[in-house]
């Protein structure tokens, strides 16, 4: 593992093309490069990958779960066996959720008050609890150098009442997470995360009330939850002017490479998302023409690759019949070798956007890479 190297969490901006914005957020296990996508490790695993391979395709940071790693093997557990870094062997940086937006999904199993969360456990039915003070030390028993206040995350649509309500509560829960994660090692985060739904004005008081509290970085959260595209933007362009320009900013659980590209447009820096996993795991590959579902009966007999000029063998090296015939089958590698093609597209995306970003011309390539994705894929032989 690597020695960590003391140094204070901070966000340099290194350059801006428009709104479009290259940074580095320094942490002791290493320096994450913005724009970033971080792929998620839900259960202190990248589903499908080994942790040299997420490396290797580009990632400074990956996601853990907290809700998830609560319940199992439980955070005392991991630190007991010497933080989540250790136990995922991945020394790099770590971001954690707080576990709001799964205990959103739990409406049925949990109740919420001004205190904090009583839920079921999806999986054994037990009871716990969770508020924001535990949310930090369960995060904190990780080990992970970003981490999040916990929050009522509100699923859209919704009334503007209860929006505001949810918001307000988020603000009480953000004082309370911040006071809670003081006694945490130097170099480590906080982040607060910015609510107010669909409302504009609703996300510049919550943005400007998570400001006056004060945090290192801050996430826009409550989005990716059912909305149109063009309202996420929205919520973006409205809360993105109004935060630090020296602190990171983090649009969580976003999304598809169209989401990423438009939400870099507009000032974010920080992503996550289990779209790539997950779509690797039900056939679907990510590719510069597109989304390709190996599924079809057209790639059965296809001897080409989904990309011979990618730099990931899994789109290079092998064909398309072979990756369709194991996803018939069955096979866990059709799986694996989609997934990785995925995690490597959104890392290569990535990659091309700080280019551009660095080079004064964002603008154009996001044109280039949209209009990849109108032209299709490649014809069928």
């Amino acid at each position: 593992m690597t020695n960590l190297v003391p140094t204070e969490f901070h966000y340099r901006l290194n350059a801006t093309d428009g709104a479009a914005r290259l940074g580095e957020v320094v942490t002791p296990r290493g320096i994450v490069h913005t724009p970033a996508f971080m792929p998620v490790g839900t259960a202190a695993t990248v589903k499908g990958m080994y942790p040299a391979q997420v490396r290797e395709l580009g990632a400074d940071i990956v996601l853990g779960n907290t809700y998830h790693l609560m319940l199992r093997p439980t955070a005392e557990r991991i630190a007991e066996l010497g933080g989540l870094h250790a136990f995922m062997r991945w020394p790099h940086p770590i971001l954690t959720d707080s576990g709001g937006f799964q205990i959103m999904s739990l409406a049925s199993l949990r109740k919420m008050n001004e205190k904090g969360v009583t839920f079921r456990s999806h999986i054994d039915g037990s009871y716990h609890e969770l508020s924001p003070e535990r949310s930090v030390e369960i995060q904190g028993l990780l080990g992970s150098d970003i981490q999040m206040q916990l929050d009522e995350c509100v699923r859209l649509p919704a009334s503007r009442e209860e929006i505001a309500r949810a918001l307000q509560l988020s603000l009480r829960w953000a004082e309370r997470s911040k006071k809670a994660f003081e006694s945490q090692p130097k170099g480590r985060a906080l982040f607060g995360i910015v609510q107010g739904g669909d409302v504009p004005a609703l996300r510049e008081e919550s943005a400007r009330g998570l400001i006056d509290i004060g945090f290192p970085g801050y996430s826009i959260g409550g989005l990716a939850v059912g909305e149109p595209q063009e309202v996420m933007l929205a919520m973006i362009e409205a809360v993105a002017p109004i935060l630090p320009s020296d602190k990171p900013r983090y649009l969580m659980g976003v999304g598809t490479p169209d989401d990423i590209i438009e939400s870099v447009a507009r000032g974010v820096d920080m992503f996550d998302c289990v779209m790539p996993t997950r779509a690797g795991r039900h056939a679907q590959a990510f590719t510069r023409f597109g989304k390709i579902n190996l599924k079809n009966a057209r790639h059965a007999s296809d001897p080409r690759p989904l990309d011979e000029e990618s730099d990931c063998p899994a789109a290079r090296d092998y064909s398309r019949a072979y990756l369709h015939h194991l996803i018939r089958c069955d096979e866990m590698l059709g799986s694996m070798l989609l997934t990785w093609v995925n995690l490597a597209y959104y890392q290569s995306l990535m990659k091309g956007i700080r280019a551009a970003i660095a080079e004064g011309r964002f603008e154009a390539f996001k044109a280039q890479v949209k209009e990849g994705w109108a032209s299709g894929d490649i014809p069928a032989r």
